[in-house]
């Protein structure tokens, strides 16, 4: 997989080298079948203070080649689970994305069908036969 993954956390989350470690380990894992279409991904851990319960987030921004970014966000009252959110987010979105520009109900898209062979009979009616 030659998709490049970035852990980045605040000076508040705890867990350091691990926590990149896991985080990058598993996002290879769940989004090896995405193969080449992704380029980049940054994982973005952080606390949002202000004693709320849910004051852990966990942005994801994912860069499909030649496509918008992706991103998603999910709050939670632990770094983990924030994280867990956010991946579990982050593969939905990516499926429907990935499938939408891969599989067009089951057949070729037209983007990548063969062009006509004779370019001047495209649209021309065929003649009715004499009667």
């Amino acid at each position: 997989m030659l998709v490049q993954i970035q852990v980045n956390t605040d000076h508040n989350v705890h867990g350091g080298e691990r926590l990149a470690t896991y985080v990058t380990t598993d996002l290879e894992n769940s989004l090896s079948r995405f193969g080449g279409w992704l380029t980049r991904v940054e994982v973005h851990l952080s606390e949002d203070g202000g004693g709320k319960p849910e004051d852990k987030k966990c942005v994801i921004e994912a860069r499909p080649g030649g496509k918008q970014p992706v991103a998603v966000t999910h709050h939670a009252t632990t770094v983990d689970d924030a994280y867990a959110g956010a991946a579990h987010k982050l593969g939905r979105v990516l499926d429907s994305r990935y499938t939408r520009a891969h599989d067009h109900k089951g057949s070729e898209s037209i983007r990548h069908m063969p062009g006509p062979e004779d370019p001047e009979q495209v649209g021309a009616l065929e003649e009715e036969p004499p009667a």
